[in-house]
């Protein structure tokens, strides 16, 4: 057999493995960029996203997302991509960016498309409302189209709207990524844990030494209004760095007497006071697992913790670091979360917690973040 017939073998056998490896890639799950993941208001493409902030006042609000905007805006250090329009009294603010969105890298080719786009933040008493809008794309320098011509459910779905064309498929992922990511900003910035993979995460962020406050992933912790305390932030290791901080008026615990445990108050859920949100930061976040003391499986969550709402519930975030095991709370379908101010023995607050559905698959060496709806809350008189 001469070296042409060998030659010729081996590419006719490689053909049908790079088919079927070609193949694999497209029978990707598309699931979320199916209908309805590029909304639309009015015929334009507007990504909204609401966040509650229980406890920080308007001002608070806007100081965090004017500092976010700026900071994000400048990433490319293009003066082009900037805050153009403020109103403080309003709690509005404005911005025009420009960014890189990456198709596919690789030592021999680059894919990438430019990308404008227009955000904006209104700020209220205890939430914010973003909204990214005026998206267009720059390829290849001559190419220019818009997001309502390119990436809608009319251009870039089939007729049967089950599978994305393949021409704009990419366009839509990444798009719709795109946005996800600069929620996600948002919500570190207000002290939510950062679930993305740390591949996915900002350069600046594995290229600082020190975190800063909006690109932390871990939870804000606020002092009282009687004097300074620290912001610690956590950034999904168990080490943790300090910063200075403002301050805000802690809400003063309100509510019912426990009649399970004695010494304990049992607060509203619509209105968490300040001390909890510290208690995420500044002490130590216990996972208990089963109802009988003598069975129960306890665990800290080495990687932080934070609050919020989703779809107006409370939900409470706790995050485990990669070598912890897990399996107890994967099992769980509720669990109590016991949050210890420095130097107790006793739980401060105790939070009741039905696990939610997650909606991403952690990968290996990666820290897992659990979702729980707050079913009580109880605060230590």
């Amino acid at each position: 057999m001469n070296k042409f017939t060998i030659l010729f073998l081996t590419m006719f056998l490689a053909l049908p493995m790079a088919m079927k490896a070609d193949s694999a890639k497209e029978k990707k799950d598309d699931t979320r960029y199916l209908v309805g993941a590029v909304p639309e208001v009015e015929g334009k493409v507007v990504f909204s996203k609401e966040f509650q902030i229980p406890g920080m006042s308007q001002a608070q609000i806007y100081d965090t997302m004017t500092k976010w905007m700026d900071e994000r805006l400048k990433e490319n250090k293009n003066i082009d991509s900037r805050i153009v329009f403020s109103d403080e009294a309003k709690g509005t603010i404005a911005g025009i960016g420009e960014e890189w969105i990456v198709f596919s890298s690789s030592a021999l080719s680059l894919d990438r498309t430019l990308v404008n786009y227009q955000i904006t933040v209104t700020c209220n008493p205890g939430n914010c409302l973003v909204e990214l809008e005026k998206i267009r794309f720059t390829y290849r320098e001559t190419e220019k189209y818009k997001a309502e011509e390119w990436i809608t459910d009319k251009y870039a779905l089939n007729k049967a709207k089950t599978k994305l064309v393949r021409g704009l498929a990419k366009w839509r992922r990444k798009t719709v990524d795109f946005a996800d990511d600069i929620f996600m900003d948002v919500a570190v910035a207000f002290g939510a844990p950062d679930t993305r993979p740390k591949t996915e995460k900002k350069k600046k962020e594995e290229e600082q030494k020190t975190p800063s406050i909006v690109a932390a992933a871990g939870p804000i912790v606020i002092g009282g209004a009687d004097k300074k305390t620290d912001i610690k932030v956590t950034t999904g290791e168990p080490a943790q760095t300090t910063v200075p901080a403002a301050t805000l008026t802690p809400a003063t615990p309100a509510g019912k007497a426990s009649a399970d445990m004695p010494g304990y108050i049992e607060i509203d859920l619509k209105q968490i006071p300040g001390e909890v949100y510290a208690l995420m930061g500044s002490g130590k976040l216990v996972i208990s697992i089963g109802k009988d003391e003598f069975n129960m499986t306890n665990m800290t969550a080495n990687a932080g913790g934070a609050l919020g709402y989703q779809s107006g519930k409370a939900v409470a975030y706790c995050t485990l670091s990669p070598d912890q095991a897990y399996d107890a709370i994967e099992k769980a379908d509720s669990y109590t979360l016991k949050l210890y101010a420095p130097n107790q023995t006793t739980p401060s607050a105790v939070i009741e917690c039905k696990k939610m559905p997650s909606q991403t698959t952690p990968q290996a060496g990666q820290p897992r973040t659990y979702v729980g709806e707050i079913v009580k809350l109880l605060m230590k008189k």
